[in-house]
């Protein structure tokens, strides 16, 4: 029994090149840790800024696949750490109970002298072989720090501990190859993989921010957005153009999804006089502690999946936690 990893790219597999930009360029089994995986995939060389939604699809279902090898105990993916947290969390959305599986990556590229990648990388290996580790869904580990999907955002752009887990911390801690588990995270029943499609609903997230006058929501509902996850202030609040732009996105049958741009609370209707309580009343759906790009994708899954606004917003409601 072993783990297996599947290496994308990111700067874990990067150099610089002779125009002094870094750009991928290690193959995957040159990222492999000796005598620890079952067998090394190589998916993809590219960095995650550049990956489509068809793409982590293609990787979830490899991910799934290596799953079903009763060989397999868990499995590893290589990742550059922009976008981790989105295909991370799009995977734990389809990853049945009791499976791992661990994404990693690297803040400093492969010919830096002080590398971070091969620690991350033997450290996610451990984790997802850990017996203790088993049934925890899709995790990141960095830094020694390992967080659970739904939770991980990338906090620092350069420091190696790139990744926190806001108002939670991280579920466990890799020392000297040891994983120490603390609180295991609460998983919610999420997607089959077959229901998701291709993910072609389109999405659109929209911040808000000082005199917002709403201009972008317009943009997305003539773009044909059947959903829209607004990333408002504070506890959920629009500013006046904002909230008129949504009620229009309401009436037309736009599912929305409040998020809060803070990094720590919940999203939840508080305020009246044009604030989130008028949000809640015109039909908007408060996303509790989710951020906005988690948001996105769950709002995507449960269009494909149920294809209107009402049952896709019911399926996801146990998934908006405080």
């Amino acid at each position: 029994m072993g783990v297996s990893i599947v290496t994308t790219g990111g700067t874990i597999a990067s150099r610089p090149a002779p125009d002094g930009a870094v750009r991928v360029a290690v193959r995957g089994p040159e990222l492999a840790v000796p005598g620890a995986a079952v067998r090394v995939h190589e998916m993809m060389l590219t960095h995650s800024f550049n990956l489509t939604r068809a793409e982590v699809l293609r990787l979830a279902r490899r991910i799934l696949a290596e799953l079903r090898d009763p060989g397999v105990d868990g499995v590893v993916v290589t990742h550059g750490t922009d976008t981790m947290e989105e295909t991370a969390y799009l995977v734990d959305l389809v990853l049945p109970p009791p499976c791992t599986v661990v994404f990693t990556g690297a803040q400093r590229h492969a010919g830096a002298p002080d590398a971070d990648g091969p620690r991350n990388l033997a450290d996610a290996v451990a984790v997802a072989a850990a017996p203790q580790a088993r049934g925890m869904g899709a995790l990141i580990t960095m830094a020694g720090q390992v967080h659970a999907a739904r939770y991980a955002t990338k906090a620092h752009t350069l420091r190696p501990e790139a990744f926190a887990s806001p108002g939670h911390g991280p579920v466990a801690r890799v020392r000297d190859g040891r994983v120490e588990v603390g609180s295991p995270p609460t998983r919610t029943d999420g997607f089959r993989i077959d229901e998701l499609g291709e993910l072609e609903a389109r999405v659109d997230v929209v911040p808000v921010y000082l005199d917002a006058d709403g201009v972008q929501i317009a943009a997305c509902r003539a773009a044909g957005a059947r959903g829209l996850v607004l990333q408002a202030l504070g506890t959920g609040n629009p500013t006046p153009g904002v909230l008129r732009e949504i009620g229009a996105c309401l009436r037309e049958g736009i599912a929305v999804l409040v998020a809060s741009r803070c990094a720590e609370g919940p999203a939840t209707p508080v305020y009246g006089a044009g604030g989130g309580a008028d949000l809640a009343r015109a039909g908007a759906v408060f996303a509790g502690s989710l951020s906005a790009p988690r948001a996105r994708l769950l709002l995507m899954a449960a269009l494909a999946a149920e294809g209107g606004p009402e049952k896709a917003l019911e399926r996801i409601r146990p998934h908006l936690l405080p």
